[in-house]
């Protein structure tokens, strides 16, 4: 019977890993520590909320029994480790993270889904990874006088997993990652203001996806026709909706098409939100839906910030920081894929903690998971326990 680290990380065929490595292999053969006993470590660092590599290490060491069914082939030491973070290139854990990707995406589609009322829809956002200036050097942050990375994600918010991502110079424009997408028809993308780019959003109007993007405040339109607005509600308030063409003859150039221009009034935070979006036939309210559903993916960068290990880091160069975070994307698409897979209840963080102190037990994950809590003490035992001050 494999363990529970086993069970979670079989998700991922071996033969898709060597095809990943095939494609980028290590500049020289490797002799102690394959790369995949590499990937191995790093989920397993992330799995079970190991603290150093000295602390990975210590914990894999203490149960040799297991290692060879678990996958491991080649010695696990801190130097091996350490070389492996600054040597071996990034690219194949992103590669890596792009399989699990498409497995989870494809699991986690509608069962029956209705092209009338049901569209695929993607959040895109980024966030910073602070770092320490004087271990990363590196990655200096003018803006915040520190170092830092910048994580893109691209989430499903059907079933809010990341379909596609990157990891860039905290100083590289968000717009910009526009041209690394690839968008697909029929698709609508959300996106906050920093991705408002009429000519990188004509690429979405041409591909013939939708896009949804808050506006700023220094866009010049003209209205072409008002549309009715609906009566509003306990949370927003559609205070305007119209159909307009950018004002400017550059911004004409530019983009050229129609766009509709909606005005949300957010009751709770009290502020006036501006939309701007490509589809004509979409009421109101949807659209405003669909902005609020960006917050999935502020929700998702801050659980893997506080369950996963992209804060501190094993490595100190750019390679290793890169390592860590697609290591990161990879465990929890696995557990996403093992709790489809099995058609488990609990939540990501509950498998997370079970995995965390369980990674060792040689029991099915069903049976695991199914496993009766420890009935409360009953009234009467509890009245039982008599207390004797000294």
């Amino acid at each position: 019977m494999p363990n529970i680290f086993s069970q979670a990380t079989s998700v991922l065929y071996v033969s898709e890993f060597a095809r990943c490595l095939k494609a980028h292999p290590t500049l020289r053969a490797t002799r102690s520590l394959s790369a995949y006993d590499h990937f191995l470590a790093l989920c397993f660092a992330q799995l079970t909320f190991r603290e150093s590599l000295r602390d990975l290490v210590a914990c894999l060491a203490s149960r040799r029994d297991q290692l060879y069914q678990m996958g491991f082939r080649g010695s696990l030491t801190r130097t091996n480790l350490a070389y492996a973070n600054e040597h071996r290139d990034w690219r194949l854990f992103f590669a890596v993270a792009q399989v699990l990707m498409r497995r989870a995406a494809a699991l986690y589609l509608p069962t029956d889904p209705d092209p009338d009322s049901k569209l695929v829809a993607f959040a895109l956002d980024s966030s910073i990874i602070s770092l320490s200036l004087k271990l990363f050097p590196w990655g200096y942050y003018p803006r915040s006088r520190q170092a830092a990375a910048k994580l893109h994600v691209l989430l499903s918010l059907q079933g809010n997993l990341p379909v596609w991502g990157a990891i860039t110079d905290a100083r590289f424009p968000d717009m910009k990652i526009l041209d690394r997408i690839p968008f697909v028809a029929g698709a609508v993308y959300i996106m906050d203001r920093g991705y408002l780019d009429f000519t990188r959003l004509r690429r979405i109007q041409k591909v013939g996806a939708w896009f949804v993007v808050r506006s700023k405040c220094h866009v010049n339109y003209q209205i072409t026709r008002r549309l009715p607005v609906p009566p509003a509600t306990e949370l927003i308030h559609i205070r305007r909706d119209h159909v307009v063409r950018l004002g400017s003859p550059r911004s004409m150039k530019v983009y050229p098409h129609e766009l509709r221009r909606i005005l949300i009034y957010v009751r709770l935070q009290k502020r006036t939100l501006e939309i701007l979006t490509n589809n004509m036939e979409w009421s109101a309210e949807d659209v405003a839906q669909m902005y609020r559903s960006r917050w999935q993916i502020e929700l998702f960068f801050k659980w893997i910030k506080q369950h996963l290990r992209v804060r501190g880091f094993y490595g100190r160069s750019e390679n290793a920081v890169r390592c860590q975070v697609w290591s990161a994307i990879c465990a929890y698409l696995m557990v996403a894929i093992l709790k489809k897979q099995l058609g488990l209840t609990k939540s990501l963080y509950e498998i997370l903690q079970i995995i965390s102190v369980n990674p060792f037990e040689k029991v099915t994950f069903q049976d695991l998971i199914n496993q009766q809590s420890p009935q409360p003490i009953s009234t009467n035992l509890q009245n039982s326990f008599v207390f004797i001050e000294s």
